[in-house]
């Protein structure tokens, strides 16, 4: 009888577990270069949820959802409506890095966020005289046209918003009248909650809901840069018209 013949090695699976690694390395990778200024907030919390899942189906390294848990995960995010709530507000970020793109050209404006949420600096040494709580109407007027278009944005829908005020360190000049008294405000706590008002009744003569918003007036605590260079005193001097977050209603 002649030799039997030697059955073939199974193939080597060691690899299985290099390409795992090497396809987690690249997610993390992409993941990384996302602007979550920009992201989709709903797909990066399928990103998130998926990474975190308990139950996964392993193999040396590497991890797959099944369909199953495929299907719970798109209902659980399809159930939140504060990520619907997080998507609409960055929608509305890019729309109004649009439509404000005339006053950001010209320093007016500045369009930041964080945990309160959206906010729009209207710096003040654009709208109101030193001093003074009045609206340069004329060359304020464009400008609180497109804030009002932009707060009736469907995006915006039973959001709330506050406007807050801010003064730098400088007390408020004293203002005399022909009497001698002093008619200017007493101090930049009410200079800047007056600032404040003003931009509300304004925004509210052309269109939007009162009962949407909330005001503030901080005078020089909540500085965003230094007091002691003319430039940063001149960013400290603001109107801040933030679009809240929920959990800063």
């Amino acid at each position: 009888m002649g030799k039997k013949a030697k059955e073939p090695e199974k193939p080597s699976s060691a690899w299985q577990g290099t390409y795992g690694d090497m396809i987690t390395l690249m997610l993390c990778f992409f993941v990384m270069l996302y602007d979550p200024s920009e992201v989709d907030v709903t797909t990066m919390a399928t990103i998130t949820q998926s990474l975190q899942m308990q139950e996964t189906e392993t193999t040396n390294g590497g991890f797959s959802l099944s369909s199953g848990q495929l299907s719970d995960l798109g209902n659980q995010i399809n159930s939140l409506p504060s990520l619907e709530k997080g998507k609409s507000l960055g929608m509305a970020k890019k729309k109004a890095v649009s439509l404000f793109a005339p006053e950001k050209k010209t320093n007016k404006i500045t369009i930041t966020s964080d945990e309160r949420g959206l906010i729009i600096t209207l710096l003040t040494d654009n709208f109101f005289e030193e001093g003074s709580a009045e609206l340069n109407i004329e060359e304020s007027r464009e400008t609180l046209l497109r804030l009002v278009e932009f707060f009736k944005m469907p995006e915006l829908k039973d959001r709330r918003f506050r406007i807050e005020g801010h003064t730098d360190n400088v007390p408020v000049p004293v203002v005399l009248d022909k009497d001698g008294k002093n008619t200017g405000f007493p101090s930049n706590w009410e200079l800047s909650a007056a600032r404040a008002i003003n931009v509300l009744h304004y925004l509210a003569d052309y269109g939007v809901t009162e009962n949407s918003f909330s005001v503030a007036g901080y005078a020089d605590t909540r500085p965003k840069f230094t007091n002691d260079t003319p430039e940063g005193r001149a960013y400290n001097r603001r109107v801040d018209i933030i679009i809240l977050d929920e959990g800063h209603f």
